[in-house]
């Protein structure tokens, strides 16, 4: 028997949509935690468990339908199961798909790790009738087996149970797959070189001689670095016997033996009770899914999103709104007037207040991208869409992490990694900062909320959020046309059964993004509101215009003088200030975009670092230099602005969705694509289509009269 461990360390592997995530959130709760793993940008999720006294740190590994380290989530994927120091892997396996999720599983066996299997999701394999006889797979696969239902964190305990088991008694020996004789013969040649030699580290032998008969570069490196030039030779030679004898790659005929191995597996221990039974997923899908009414639906559903992220945040915006005024009045009578009370009040209070008024919004928006994830139905989006994308030279797959990008471009440009083909990947890359991001979401709520009434400002928001699509779809198919040419990549989309989303689930995932928007306020936000705020009030001015010193004069001096005076002044000292300067540079340039004014200016080269320091700083330059309107009230401030209009807010709306995406965006583009010219490309493209759109937007507008 093993020492009994205190702390253990489990990683959770499985397919995607097979409901690993759901098992994490089941046992870690809210105790979780994201990174990335080392010298790259996916993505590592982390947590910890308690269980029987015991610790247990669980880490979530990405979704991955193989470990043949074609794409970036397989490499990582395997190297944290070869490299880490685990003493449990849990593959969760969809018990409704077994044959697409076993092919996992066998190549996990061969790996020689302490495994089990948790087959999740066995209340949908009951409804669709189907009867799978565990005990009997067990041995099979030599592997334990534990049934779950993860959302109703069913057969959680018992996985714990076993997972105590196995890392205090150790995994019993799993099946070793069998090839067929040519094969194996292969194999075992190449592993009696491997051990003969002796330097096959961590790796085990059978494993390490499979990989380098498939030809597995990443091993391949390994055996030459490591000076083992007879391995490789006996590698070769195999390999080129196998094609003479068989007339096919090896790397072929293994992936067809592993999914012989479990077909043959499947077929002994599963069986239907009812034949021919339609599920209500079928029944769902037959209008969800069709290829009639599908996109229409979809288009309603992304409406309904927006529409009620709008209408039902509207009450709580105001009460935010109230709450940061009632602060900014608090303050500022507390303090004597000057530059103390200036920058808490105009710098940091205005700054991120006018950004916190929207965090409603945010929440709104995630409840319910996050309903659609979890019940299945984002799937069903990407299948409906497949054929639009087609047109453009992509498919459907593409559309899962552009759909991220309407939560955070970062994520989404990280989730092209399920791409296996380089073209498809960079081109979603660099389109997926045309959908609009939630950053952008504080921009149109407060523009579409000052100037349209509010039964249309929610068809204002969602008609940017299909403006931006269009233009992804427009890039997408230049790219593939002119700059990374070739024919798209077939795929088959898997469709998991639709599911009743859970609430622990649904609060966990907005509570992620409301913390996460929280601490961007309070970090990088408040930051470039307080950089805001002293450009705006640096160089200090002493002298004014002859004009406003001749009513300064006639009034006894600024405290005394008419508060038109006073607005006046203000306004001048503004415009002469460092902001003021670079604002008017950029608003020379945005004129023909109906965007020429130096706030504007100012707020959107602000809006780089980030998209929600757009509003930030309008709400500090506002604050400072109020126009009008009532004082904490931003969308009376603009509404009072002689330069805005209707048309000038939506071409501004039109710009902030289509100009360059945030800095980290842009970083996590060059980490993603491995060169600065994909980042580049983004930049300029992105700006480009931001000036042309806009000034679409504002000349078109004005020939209709709308100006």
């Amino acid at each position: 028997m093993k020492d009994r461990k205190k702390n253990i360390t489990l990683a959770l592997a499985g397919n995607p949509n097979a409901g690993k995530t759901t098992i994490f959130n089941a046992l870690t709760g809210a105790r979780q935690h994201v990174g990335n793993y080392p010298g790259v940008t996916v993505e590592r999720k982390e947590g910890d468990a308690e269980y029987q006294g015991r610790s247990i740190h669980v880490i979530d590994l990405p979704g991955t339908y193989s470990l043949s380290a074609y794409s970036p989530d397989e490499l990582v994927a395997r190297r944290a199961l070869l490299d880490e120091d685990l003493d449990v892997v849990v593959q969760v396996v969809d018990a409704g798909n077994l044959e697409r999720n076993l092919y996992l599983s066998v190549q996990l066996m061969a790996m020689k790790i302490p495994l089990i299997l948790a087959f999740n999701m066995m209340d949908e394999v009951k409804k669709r009738g189907i009867k799978i006889d565990v005990g009997h797979l067990e041995t099979l696969l030599g592997l334990p087996i534990v049934p779950t239902v993860g959302y109703r964190e069913e057969g959680v305990d018992r996985l714990l149970d076993k997972v105590m088991e196995i890392a205090d008694e150790g995994a019993p020996p799993s099946a070793d797959v069998r090839f067929g004789a040519e094969l194996d013969r292969s194999v075992e040649s190449i592993q009696r070189e491997i051990e003969k030699g002796g330097k096959q580290g961590k790796y085990d032998p059978r494993w390490l001689a499979i990989k380098l008969l498939e030809g597995d570069g990443e091993m391949v490196d390994f055996m030459g670095d490591a000076g083992e030039v007879a391995v490789l030779e006996k590698a070769h030679a195999e390999q080129e016997r196998v094609r003479m004898l068989i007339g096919d790659d090896p790397e072929i005929l293994l992936a067809d033996a592993r999914y012989g191995f479990v077909h043959g597996a499947v077929s002994e221990a599963v069986s239907l009770t009812v034949e021919g039974r339609r599920t209500l997923t079928d029944k769902v899908d037959t209008v969800l899914a069709n290829r009639v009414l599908g996109l229409p639906i979809f288009l309603f559903f992304m409406w309904l999103t927006f529409e009620a992220t709008f209408t039902l945040g509207a009450p709580l915006m105001d009460l935010i709104d109230s709450a940061f005024s009632a602060l900014g009045g608090t303050v500022a009578a507390a303090l004597p007037g000057g530059m103390l009370s200036s920058l808490l009040v105009d710098g940091a209070i205005a700054g991120v207040g006018g950004v916190m008024v929207f965090l409603p919004n945010i929440v709104i928006l995630f409840l319910m991208v996050s309903i659609m994830e979890d019940s299945g139905y984002m799937a069903r989006a990407a299948f409906i869409v497949d054929r639009v994308m087609h047109l453009v030279g992509l498919h459907g797959k593409s559309f899962i992490p552009m759909f991220l990008g309407f939560g955070c471009n970062v994520p989404a440009i990280m989730g092209a990694r399920i791409l296996e083909n380089e073209r498809d990947r960079i081109t979603t890359v660099l389109v997926c900062p045309f959908i609009s991001c939630s950053a952008r979401l504080p921009v149109y709520v407060l523009l579409a909320g000052a100037f349209f009434p509010p039964a249309r400002a929610g068809n204002v928001v969602f008609s940017l959020y299909i403006l931006g699509v269009v233009v992804a779809m427009v890039m997408a198919k230049l790219l593939r046309t002119y700059v990374v040419k070739g024919p798209p990549t077939p795929f088959v989309m898997e469709l998991p059964p639709y599911r009743v989303p859970t609430l622990k689930s649904v609060a966990l995932h907005m509570w992620e993004r409301a913390w996460m928007y929280t601490k961007k306020a309070g970090t990088i936000i408040l930051a470039m509101s307080l950089v805001v705020w002293f450009l705006s009030n640096f160089p200090r001015q002493t002298r004014y215009s002859p004009e406003i010193e001749k009513a300064l004069a006639e009034a006894g001096g600024l405290e005394s003088a008419p508060e038109e005076v006073k607005l006046a002044a203000q306004r001048e000292k503004m415009e002469n200030s460092y902001a003021g300067t670079i604002g008017r540079g950029i608003a020379a340039v945005l004129e023909p975009a109906g965007l020429g004014d130096w706030k504007v200016g100012v707020s959107l080269f602000a809006g780089f670092a980030a998209k929600e320091i757009v509003v930030s700083t309008m709400s500090t330059l506002y604050s400072l230099g109020e126009s009008g309107g009532e004082k904490g009230d931003l969308r009376a401030v603009l509404r009072a602005d002689p330069f805005f209009s209707p048309l000038r807010a939506y071409a501004m709306m039109v710009f902030v969705l289509l100009y360059a995406p945030c800095m980290a965006t842009v970083a996590v583009t060059y980490r993603e694509l491995g060169s600065w010219k994909w980042a580049a490309l983004m930049l300029v493209s992105t700006t480009t289509a931001a000036y042309l759109a806009s000034a679409a937007v504002w000349w078109g507008g004005k020939l209709l009269g709308l100006s």
